[in-house]
């Protein structure tokens, strides 16, 4: 190694803002990505020593080879091909910087973290590159599911607020693009997935929030138990506001755990009414109970249901919630009450989330391809009364027991496909043996009409037939929006077909 441990430790301890002297730091960058680019050319510019390896050909996809040529341009090194991920180089490295996909058991990351080498991850390294002088608070987010619409919501917030504000981190702008931005930011709306806080240790945000936790990528973690302190690292040295979800204990004792900043406080959010310190629903008002001098006696409205139903004929409990944690983030950021409502009114979810496709012969078409998990899919289940279910796909050995029990006296019947669609349906049979189940084997281009024209066949008047597959796609479809977009295409041929 090119220096003993102790003192590889105490460089690494003084490099805090990007004004630190970086020149000469050995620095082996894992993955050439999107953040591993981004991590190398930031590291680079600042006089860094970059080796950056890769298990693919350099010519692998065109964005590869186009930014392993920008990097050898820049000086860095690269080294493409299995060989040079199974283990640590034999010449000396300070630091690794890690994409966030790699896993802590990944040969190489496993072999620097046995030699004693720190491992940081992108998200690390941004927040040691902001600037000395006037850096952009950070306003972060994680849960299992809800983490990208609430960051979206924060930014719009934020936005009409007339802050410049950016959504980044594992949604939008690459992070490091966003703090090494020469306009800086007023603000950054920061989403971290349990990968990215695994390899970060130093990020103390203004306001933090888990939105929810449940069983997610144990494989990657290793177990439970490691999967939720990871996201309760969000909370670690936060300044003003740990926001946490009332109806979800867990994330409470999160913060209860967690080290703060002195003078931080816990911030709850819930469906419910709110008590003190915490912002709620009273009828159809957000209120905000939190961040208002009277909170034991008074409230101050944030913004109406109505704001956020846009378009929609109603708005999803979960949407709610997200809402709520997003406007406690931007109080707790000082942003005023007129500035959340506008916000929230402003503000439209991406494709694939609870997106109405069509009504046809009364029966809503919803898809929520994006309900990628069994938690995701619960929550999509419980915006509706009546529902005709599609489901299946690839579950990643999640249980689906809980998810079944807890929808069943909603469901009007159910449209299975996917590989894991056996263990849905053997769910389904214990505990909602009474509900109609059609199984489409079919993987070809056309098998979303079959589940379409099944699904129709099930549904009354009323009903919504909503896709909230709970697993992932990539069985069937490239990505879940893929998934999505044939369910849409399915659901309008049968309007405009007049079936």
């Amino acid at each position: 190694m090119s220096a003993s441990q102790p003192d590889r430790l105490q460089r690494l301890a003084g490099l805090t803002h990007r004004e630190s002297d970086w020149a000469g730091l050995r620095v082996l960058v894992a993955g050439l990505g999107v953040s591993g680019f981004a991590a190398a050319d930031a590291l680079l510019e600042r006089g860094a020593h970059v080796v950056v390896v890769d298990g693919s050909a350099v010519d692998a996809t065109p964005e590869m080879s186009e930014r392993a040529r920008i990097l050898e341009i820049l000086d860095a090194e690269l080294r493409f091909g299995p060989d040079h991920v199974s283990r640590m180089p034999s010449d000396p490295v300070d630091l690794v910087v890690t994409s966030p996909g790699w896993a802590p058991t990944q040969p190489l990351l496993a072999a620097a973290a046995e030699a004693g080498v720190p491992i940081w991850g992108e998200v690390e390294l941004a927040w040691r590159m902001r600037p000395l002088e006037g850096a952009a608070p950070w306003l972060t987010v994680t849960g299992t599911n809800g983490k990208t619409t609430t960051v979206q919501m924060l930014t719009s917030i934020l936005r009409a607020a007339g802050e410049r504000a950016v959504s980044a981190g594992n949604v939008g702008t690459p992070i490091l693009e966003a703090v090494m931005d020469p306009e800086p930011y007023d603000a950054i709306a920061v989403e971290l997935s349990s990968f990215q806080l695994h390899w970060s240790s130093s990020i103390r945000p203004q306001a933090s929030a888990v939105l929810n936790v449940a069983p997610d990528h144990v494989d990657w973690h290793g177990d439970y138990d490691a999967y939720l302190a990871a996201k309760g690292k969000v909370y670690e040295g936060t300044e003003i506001a740990c926001v946490y979800n009332v109806d979800d204990p867990q994330t409470r004792a999160l913060v209860e755990e967690a080290d703060v900043q002195e003078g931080c406080r816990a911030i709850g959010f819930t469906l419910g009414t709110p008590a003190p310190s915490m912002l709620g629903v009273v009828g159809e008002v957000l209120a905000d109970r939190a961040f208002v001098e009277q909170r034991r006696h008074a409230a101050a409205e944030l913004a109406s249901l109505g704001d956020l139903r846009g378009d929609a004929p109603d708005v999803a409990p979960h949407l709610v919630a997200n809402a709520l944690a997003a406007a406690a983030l931007a109080r707790a950021h000082g942003v005023e009450p007129g500035a959340v409502r506008q916000g929230l009114r402003a503000f439209r979810p991406e494709a694939h989330r609870i997106a109405h496709v069509a009504t046809v012969d009364e029966v809503r078409f919803v898809d929520d391809s994006k309900a990628t998990n069994p938690h995701a899919a619960a929550a999509s289940l419980a915006a509706y009364e009546h529902v005709v279910w599609v489901a299946g796909g690839l579950l990643k050995g999640a249980d689906v027991d809980d998810l079944v029990r807890s929808a069943a006296g909603r469901l009007r019947g159910v449209v299975l496909l996917g590989r894991d669609r056996a263990a849905i349906a053997e769910a389904l049979a214990r505990h909602a043996p009474d509900i109609p189940v059609v199984d489409v084997g079919d993987t070809d281009t056309g098998a979303m009409d079959r589940v379409v024209s099944e699904a129709a066949s099930l549904a009354l008047p009323g009903d919504v037939v909503l896709l909230a597959p709970a697993a992932a796609s990539m069985d069937m479809f490239v990505n879940y929006g893929a998934r999505g977009d044939a369910f849409a295409e399915a659901v309008l041929r049968r309007a405009a077909s007049g079936e």
